[in-house]
């Protein structure tokens, strides 16, 4: 294995040398959390890789996610059993083998207020037991991901102090996985690509794609050029239909709004608050490490030209408000959001219906012209959508390869839950960044400078900046305050921040040259 380290240098002498020529065995379009999988996967399986991506790492839906990992509960409502039983065994995968530095087990809330029968109650509860069938199916311990029980009112407050008491009877309390940071699972899916020798190329945008070659626009030089490859992988995911005609989607909206910490006293519990009218659709309110509060989503379809970057709508925000409201003790109002982020769904065209009724299943899907692109699917099972389009793409193109691997391929940074506890770095850190946190702050030892957190009201360091550029790939402010720290989440976090980001990721790419 070489270097997992990410930056500019590395990018520049890699992304010559495939200039010069050279053509390899895949090259992967998209730097979500689709195309890094199947870089890892096809450079794990020995096959030489590039990745390009016309902006950055995750910078499109993979970093829009709600940061759960689901274990297929919702999928059994839908009667897609194969689906669901799935998602339980990619979660047991990522939460036991892979990443177990970077997801955790989530307490989920159902209140139970005079509005919800008893019909419902048992209805929820009936596919909580469902769930849990799924987690054991998948050999997911316990000790990972506890048993769904039914709670008393006292015990719900005391998880989740901001609920109302009025009416409270009890809850249902069950399990389901959490990533500490969605695009921290894209980079750290990257870096564990490139210590497997795949080129991952960022600000690269593709101009036009064929099976055997991508003709790119350099976002740094201004260049073009073409790269070469026995076989071209599209995993461009809601813009996968802007490179090839073949590919048909309707993308859907979900929407979230931001609340700073103290908004809503949650703990680390999750509330899940039923949509009227609905038997299997919830609006999340999920608490952050970081004590901020997320709440979404809403499930809504998106037509017309895609945004680089969605937007959320007044309408979502006054859905997701009132919802949200009816079991607090104290109602949100728009004062209470600091901030607000929505993704759009790469959902496969179905026979119509509504987005939220549309299957989440995935496709690999071979054009008239031999180029191959993956669509639908959810970040829980990005796993086996790389997995299935490795093995089209040796099929298609008649490559050399071992099998799979990644199911037992721990990222960088991941170790055994019971060793994590023993790194010896702010536990923090160790979240963020695993078995690597020492080295991370290592950084604030060697240099004092790097020590202090970059503005009042972060724990952010300047050691994780430096990092940030260093290691993982970041090439400008942006990179780090949108997708390395998530600071721009609350706008005014990122401005407080933005001069002290400037002066360190000017300071750390002088010190690449």
């Amino acid at each position: 294995m070489t270097s997992g380290s990410l930056n500019a240098r590395r990018r520049e002498r890699e992304l010559a040398e495939l200039a010069s020529g050279e053509r390899v065995d895949v090259i992967v379009v998209g730097g979500g959390v689709t195309g890094t999988g199947i870089a890892l996967d096809a450079a794990s399986r020995g096959l030489s890789v590039a990745l390009v991506e016309a902006r950055d790492l995750a910078f499109g839906t993979s970093r829009w996610s709600s940061k759960l990992v689901h274990g297929g509960l919702r999928y059994l409502a839908h009667g897609e059993l194969g689906l669901a039983h799935e998602s339980a065994v990619e979660r047991g995968v990522l939460m036991t083998r892979t990443a177990p530095h970077l997801t955790r087990a989530m307490p989920q809330l159902f209140p139970l207020y005079p509005s919800t029968s008893r019909a419902q109650q048992a209805l929820v509860a009936a596919g909580l037991r469902a769930g849990d069938g799924l987690r054991r199916a998948a050999r997911t311990p316990s000790s990972v991901l506890p048993r769904p029980r039914t709670i008393p009112a006292a015990e719900a407050l005391a998880l989740a102090p901001g609920l109302s008491p009025h009416g409270l009877r009890g809850a249902l309390l069950a399990y389901d996985g959490a990533l500490v940071d969605d695009a921290r699972l894209v980079i750290s899916l990257a870096r564990t690509a490139a210590a497997f020798g795949a080129r991952i190329l960022t600000r690269l945008s593709a101009v036009s794609v064929k099976a055997d070659r991508v003709r790119v626009r350099d976002g740094v030089s201004g260049d073009e050029l073409d790269l070469f490859a026995r076989q071209v992988v599209n995993a461009t995911g809601v813009w996968a239909g802007t490179l090839t005609g073949s590919v048909k989607l309707r993308p859907s909206r979900g929407s979230h709004l931001v609340l700073a910490p103290g908004t809503v006293p949650m703990g680390t519990t999750s509330v899940n608050i039923g949509v009227p009218g609905e038997t299997n659709r919830f609006v999340f309110l999920l608490p952050q490490p970081d004590g901020r509060v997320y709440l979404g989503l809403t499930d809504e379809p998106v037509s017309g030209s895609l945004p680089d970057v969605p937007t959320v709508p007044e309408s979502d925000v006054d859905f997701l408000l009132s919802l949200a409201s009816s079991v607090l003790s104290r109602p949100l109002t728009r004062s209470d959001i600091a901030g607000s982020y929505a993704g759009l769904r790469p959902l496969i065209e179905g026979t119509g219906g509504r987005s939220a009724d549309l299957s989440r299943k995935h496709a690999v899907l071979a054009g008239s012209d031999g180029l191959l692109t993956v669509v639908g699917g959810k970040l829980t099972t990005y796993r086996r959508m790389a997995e299935d389009a490795v093995d089209a793409a040796v099929r298609l193109a008649g490559l050399p390869s071992t099998p799979c691997r990644t199911s037992r391929l721990p990222l960088l940074g991941a170790a055994r839950r019971e060793d994590l506890s023993l790194v010896d770095a702010p536990a923090r850190l160790v979240a963020k960044y695993g078995t690597e946190a020492p080295r991370v702050a290592a950084l604030g030892e060697l240099d004092t400078e790097f020590a202090a957190p970059v503005s009042p009201g972060t724990e952010i360091t300047a050691a994780e900046i430096v990092w940030a550029v260093r290691n993982e790939g970041a090439l400008d402010v942006e990179d780090v305050l949108e997708r390395r720290t998530r600071l721009a989440l609350i706008p005014s976090d990122a401005a407080a921040a933005t001069p002290r980001v400037a002066e360190l990721v000017d300071k750390a790419l002088a010190g690449l040259t």
